[in-house]
């Protein structure tokens, strides 16, 4: 389950890279973005065909009697995911890293490691495939809540390919590279769509930072 993402560059670069229109007068910094971060997100403008970036709340509702958020979907036959895998709900999450923790400590240090997996040693930025939803309610921490009606995304996980499974054996993020699998994403019916749920090629993802918090 990946739980940890980074996104280098910022919102201009993000608006070329996607040809998205970017929104007025934010910027954040966007290194190591965890659970119930508010991160950038691309969809299509309601009613209109132009992509946009809207700064959105990472993790849909948690589930009855659980307190985590629900940062990754994997079985979208699952109920919970239903409503929310029409064409209007679907969008890009850019990214240029995701992070993992190693199965077992280091005999070193004692500590477990976190593995950070991307493209290339350049970063090259890249969009997990994801959903979207609003939601009522309080998010944000304890000592700073925040009320009100929330934009959440989530996105895809499917089986790691062979260069994350000795890292984490149950999954990896569904990762888009291009602009065809990124319009693919956006527009074809779920049944289509759902073909993408696959992970990548074993030589187009590598380890780009080890053994830090960040990348």
């Amino acid at each position: 389950m990946c739980n940890t993402y980074n996104l280098r560059g910022n919102m201009k670069q993000l608006a070329l890279f996607a040809n998205a229109e970017p929104p007025p007068d934010v910027e954040i910094n966007y290194e190591s973005i965890h659970p119930d971060y508010v991160a950038p997100v691309i969809r299509r403008s309601p009613g209109a065909s132009q992509l946009e970036i809207t700064m959105m709340r990472w993790g849909f509702p948690s589930l009855p009697g659980r307190r985590e958020f629900m940062t990754n979907a994997r079985s979208l036959s699952m109920s919970l995911w239903r409503p929310w895998l029409g064409v209007e709900h679907r969008c890009l999450v850019p990214a240029t890293s995701f992070a993992e923790w190693t199965p077992e400590p280091n005999p070193v240090t004692g500590k477990k490691e976190t593995v950070w997996f991307g493209l290339n040693s350049n970063r090259s930025p890249y969009m997990f495939a994801g959903l979207w939803r609003e939601w009522t309610g309080t998010r944000g921490t304890k000592k700073a809540p925040v009320e009100g009606t929330h934009l959440l995304f989530t996105f895809l996980t499917t089986e790691p390919n062979n260069n994350v499974k000795p890292v984490h054996s149950k999954s990896m993020p569904v990762i888009l590279r291009n602009i065809e699998e990124w319009n693919a994403w956006l527009t074809l019916p779920i049944e289509e769509a759902k073909e993408m749920q696959k992970p990548l090629p074993d030589d187009a993802i590598e380890i780009v930072a080890r053994g830090t918090k960040g990348d």
